[in-house]
Protein backbone atom coordinates (compact mmCIF):
# COMPACT_ATOMS: atom_id res chain seq x y z
CA UNK A 1 0.00 0.00 0.00
CA UNK A 2 1.59 3.63 -1.18
CA UNK A 3 1.07 5.10 2.25
CA UNK A 4 2.08 2.54 4.61
CA UNK A 5 4.93 2.72 6.84
CA UNK A 6 6.06 -0.44 5.87
CA UNK A 7 6.92 0.94 2.43
CA UNK A 8 8.53 4.01 4.04
CA UNK A 9 10.60 1.99 5.18
CA UNK A 10 11.81 0.63 2.27
CA UNK A 11 12.36 3.91 1.00
CA UNK A 12 14.12 5.29 4.22
CA UNK A 13 16.83 1.91 3.23
CA UNK A 14 17.10 3.46 -0.38
CA UNK A 15 17.73 7.29 1.17
CA UNK A 16 21.33 6.77 2.89
CA UNK A 17 23.51 9.40 1.43
CA UNK A 18 23.86 12.27 3.21
CA UNK A 19 22.35 15.27 2.72
CA UNK A 20 24.83 18.33 3.14
CA UNK A 21 23.71 22.01 2.87
CA UNK A 22 24.73 22.42 -1.03
CA UNK A 23 21.91 19.73 -1.61
CA UNK A 24 19.67 23.04 -0.86
CA UNK A 25 21.34 25.12 -3.59
CA UNK A 26 19.07 26.21 -5.82
CA UNK A 27 19.45 25.97 -9.81
CA UNK A 28 17.90 28.84 -11.75
CA UNK A 29 17.02 28.68 -15.48
CA UNK A 30 19.28 31.28 -16.87
CA UNK A 31 16.14 31.32 -20.04
CA UNK A 32 13.04 31.00 -18.51
CA UNK A 33 14.54 32.89 -14.98
CA UNK A 34 12.55 30.12 -12.90
CA UNK A 35 14.37 27.89 -10.00
CA UNK A 36 14.74 24.25 -11.41
CA UNK A 37 13.87 21.71 -8.78
CA UNK A 38 16.56 19.58 -9.13
CA UNK A 39 17.03 15.88 -7.64
CA UNK A 40 19.22 17.39 -4.62
CA UNK A 41 16.68 19.94 -3.74
CA UNK A 42 14.18 17.16 -3.69
CA UNK A 43 16.29 14.74 -2.15
CA UNK A 44 17.13 17.26 0.50
CA UNK A 45 13.06 17.57 1.30
CA UNK A 46 12.31 13.85 1.01
CA UNK A 47 15.77 13.70 3.71
CA UNK A 48 14.03 16.30 6.00
CA UNK A 49 10.83 14.44 5.55
CA UNK A 50 11.99 11.44 7.01
CA UNK A 51 13.95 12.86 9.99
CA UNK A 52 10.39 14.50 10.93
CA UNK A 53 8.62 11.43 10.81
CA UNK A 54 11.05 9.79 13.00
CA UNK A 55 10.85 12.86 15.66
CA UNK A 56 7.06 12.00 15.48
CA UNK A 57 7.70 7.94 15.71
CA UNK A 58 9.92 8.81 18.63
CA UNK A 59 7.52 10.49 21.09
CA UNK A 60 4.43 9.52 22.29
CA UNK A 61 1.13 11.90 21.37
CA UNK A 62 -2.02 11.10 21.10
CA UNK A 63 -2.92 8.09 18.72
CA UNK A 64 -5.77 9.98 16.75
CA UNK A 65 -2.89 13.04 16.10
CA UNK A 66 0.06 10.53 15.22
CA UNK A 67 -1.71 8.86 12.82
CA UNK A 68 -2.83 11.59 10.92
CA UNK A 69 0.81 13.50 10.55
CA UNK A 70 2.25 9.54 9.82
CA UNK A 71 -0.22 9.93 7.43
CA UNK A 72 0.33 13.44 6.01
CA UNK A 73 4.14 12.51 6.11
CA UNK A 74 4.32 9.55 4.59
CA UNK A 75 2.15 11.11 1.34
CA UNK A 76 4.72 14.05 0.74
CA UNK A 77 7.75 11.24 0.79
CA UNK A 78 5.92 9.55 -1.63
CA UNK A 79 5.47 12.99 -3.46
CA UNK A 80 8.95 13.58 -3.44
CA UNK A 81 9.93 9.99 -4.69
CA UNK A 82 7.39 10.33 -7.50
CA UNK A 83 9.17 13.58 -8.14
CA UNK A 84 12.56 11.99 -8.00
CA UNK A 85 11.32 9.34 -10.49
CA UNK A 86 10.45 12.31 -12.75
CA UNK A 87 13.31 13.70 -13.01
CA UNK A 88 15.05 10.47 -13.59
CA UNK A 89 13.41 7.34 -13.92
CA UNK A 90 14.21 4.72 -10.89
CA UNK A 91 16.27 7.01 -9.33
CA UNK A 92 16.86 5.55 -5.67
CA UNK A 93 17.96 2.09 -7.91
CA UNK A 94 20.23 4.34 -9.65
CA UNK A 95 21.51 6.07 -6.67
CA UNK A 96 22.10 2.26 -5.28
CA UNK A 97 24.04 1.67 -8.15
CA UNK A 98 26.42 4.30 -7.86
CA UNK A 99 27.07 3.80 -4.47
CA UNK A 100 27.95 0.27 -4.76
CA UNK A 101 31.00 -1.23 -4.13
CA UNK A 102 30.67 -3.02 -7.69
CA UNK A 103 30.49 0.26 -9.32
CA UNK A 104 32.72 -0.38 -12.65
CA UNK A 105 33.89 2.76 -14.84
CA UNK A 106 31.25 1.88 -17.94
CA UNK A 107 28.15 1.63 -15.94
CA UNK A 108 29.05 4.85 -14.23
CA UNK A 109 29.45 6.52 -17.83
CA UNK A 110 26.68 5.28 -18.87
CA UNK A 111 24.43 6.56 -16.12
CA UNK A 112 25.84 10.07 -17.01
CA UNK A 113 24.60 9.58 -20.82
CA UNK A 114 21.28 9.02 -19.34
CA UNK A 115 21.01 11.31 -17.02
CA UNK A 116 18.94 14.30 -17.47
CA UNK A 117 20.76 17.74 -16.79
CA UNK A 118 18.26 17.99 -14.13
CA UNK A 119 19.67 15.59 -11.94
CA UNK A 120 21.96 17.53 -9.50
CA UNK A 121 22.81 14.96 -6.87
CA UNK A 122 23.26 11.98 -9.25
CA UNK A 123 26.21 14.08 -11.23
CA UNK A 124 27.82 15.04 -8.49
CA UNK A 125 27.87 11.88 -6.80
CA UNK A 126 29.72 10.33 -10.05
CA UNK A 127 32.02 13.39 -10.50
CA UNK A 128 33.30 12.47 -7.11
CA UNK A 129 33.41 8.71 -7.75
CA UNK A 130 37.16 7.33 -7.75
CA UNK A 131 36.52 5.14 -10.83
CA UNK A 132 34.79 7.76 -12.77
CA UNK A 133 36.61 7.71 -16.13
CA UNK A 134 38.10 10.33 -17.95
CA UNK A 135 35.47 10.51 -20.85
CA UNK A 136 32.53 10.62 -17.71
CA UNK A 137 34.55 13.61 -15.91
CA UNK A 138 35.00 15.65 -19.49
CA UNK A 139 31.37 15.44 -20.12
CA UNK A 140 30.44 16.32 -16.33
CA UNK A 141 33.07 18.92 -16.76
CA UNK A 142 30.22 20.87 -18.70
CA UNK A 143 27.57 20.37 -16.16
CA UNK A 144 26.02 24.03 -14.95
CA UNK A 145 26.51 22.64 -11.06
CA UNK A 146 29.46 24.64 -10.19
CA UNK A 147 30.39 21.56 -7.32
CA UNK A 148 29.99 18.83 -10.17
CA UNK A 149 32.81 20.83 -12.17
CA UNK A 150 35.26 22.00 -9.16
CA UNK A 151 34.88 17.69 -8.21
CA UNK A 152 36.14 17.58 -11.84
CA UNK A 153 38.50 19.96 -11.46
CA UNK A 154 40.56 17.98 -8.41
CA UNK A 155 39.43 14.31 -9.72
CA UNK A 156 42.90 12.31 -10.22
CA UNK A 157 41.29 10.80 -13.57
CA UNK A 158 40.29 14.25 -14.89
CA UNK A 159 42.73 13.72 -17.82
CA UNK A 160 44.68 17.09 -19.98
CA UNK A 161 42.27 18.21 -22.00
CA UNK A 162 39.63 19.03 -19.44
CA UNK A 163 41.25 20.43 -16.68
CA UNK A 164 42.78 22.87 -19.49
CA UNK A 165 39.89 23.82 -20.60
CA UNK A 166 38.20 23.99 -16.89
CA UNK A 167 41.05 26.38 -15.98
CA UNK A 168 39.21 29.04 -18.53
CA UNK A 169 36.12 28.76 -16.96
CA UNK A 170 34.74 32.66 -16.29
CA UNK A 171 32.05 31.67 -14.14
CA UNK A 172 34.24 30.27 -11.48
CA UNK A 173 37.42 29.72 -10.82
CA UNK A 174 38.54 26.42 -11.31
CA UNK A 175 41.91 27.26 -11.95
CA UNK A 176 42.69 27.35 -8.48
CA UNK A 177 42.07 23.58 -7.90
CA UNK A 178 43.42 22.63 -11.92
CA UNK A 179 47.10 24.10 -10.54
CA UNK A 180 47.15 21.17 -8.12
CA UNK A 181 46.01 18.34 -9.84
CA UNK A 182 48.71 15.95 -11.19
CA UNK A 183 47.57 15.68 -13.87
CA UNK A 184 47.36 18.97 -15.25
CA UNK A 185 50.20 19.87 -17.83
CA UNK A 186 53.84 21.16 -16.29
CA UNK A 187 53.54 24.23 -18.11
CA UNK A 188 49.62 25.11 -17.07
CA UNK A 189 50.36 24.15 -13.88
CA UNK A 190 53.41 26.86 -13.81
CA UNK A 191 51.18 29.52 -14.97
CA UNK A 192 48.65 28.54 -12.25
CA UNK A 193 50.69 28.32 -8.77
CA UNK A 194 52.93 31.16 -10.55
CA UNK A 195 49.07 33.23 -10.61
CA UNK A 196 48.53 32.00 -7.12
CA UNK A 197 51.39 32.90 -5.65
CA UNK A 198 51.25 36.76 -7.07
CA UNK A 199 47.56 36.84 -5.26
CA UNK A 200 48.76 35.93 -2.42
CA UNK A 201 51.61 38.15 -2.39
CA UNK A 202 49.40 41.26 -3.25
CA UNK A 203 47.10 40.16 -0.31
CA UNK A 204 47.71 42.84 2.54
CA UNK A 205 49.49 41.47 5.73
CA UNK A 206 47.56 42.01 8.37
Amino acid sequence: MPGSSRHVGRERGWSQPTMRRSDLVQHKDKDKGAITRTSQIVFGERQHLLRVLDSLEGTNPPIARMQQERRSLEELIHTRTRELNQINTAWDEKIGLVLSADAKPEMLEKLVKQAPEEDFYLLRLISEHPRANSKTLNKLAKHPYGAIRENVARHPNADAGTLTWLSKDRSQPLWYLVAFNPNTPTPLQRRLRDRLKKLGESQPSK
